[in-house]
This record gives structure tokens, C-alpha cells and sequence, in this order.
């Protein structure tokens, strides 16, 4: 790496900042949205392996 964040690594950044965000702000809707970028993050950490 050259010194510079890829895209890849603001993007995941900024949805986790925003995940945090919500969870404190709306317990109920947060942790939906935990699990859901959970999901997502396993689906993508296992399709990326093949």
C-alpha cells in the first residue's frame, strides 16, 4: 500500500461508524442492523474464500 485508505476500507469504516451510531440511538432498530451486517459480512468472508 502507498500510503493512501483503498475505498473498500472507508466504506466498511462508515458503515460500521453508522451501525454504532444507530444502535446507541435506537436500541431496536440497531440491533437488527447489527445482525444484518453481520450476515452480510459472513456471506462475504465465505463467497471470497472460493
Amino acid at each position: 500500500m502507498n500510503g493512501q485508505m483503498e475505498q473498500r476500507t472507508v466504506l466498511l469504516a462508515l458503515v460500521g461508524c453508522g451501525t454504532i451510531y444507530v444502535a446507541f440511538e435506537h436500541p431496536a432498530f440497531g440491533t437488527a442492523l447489527s445482525v444484518g451486517v453481520g450476515v452480510v459480512t459472513l456471506v462475504h468472508l465465505l463467497m471470497r474464500q472460493r
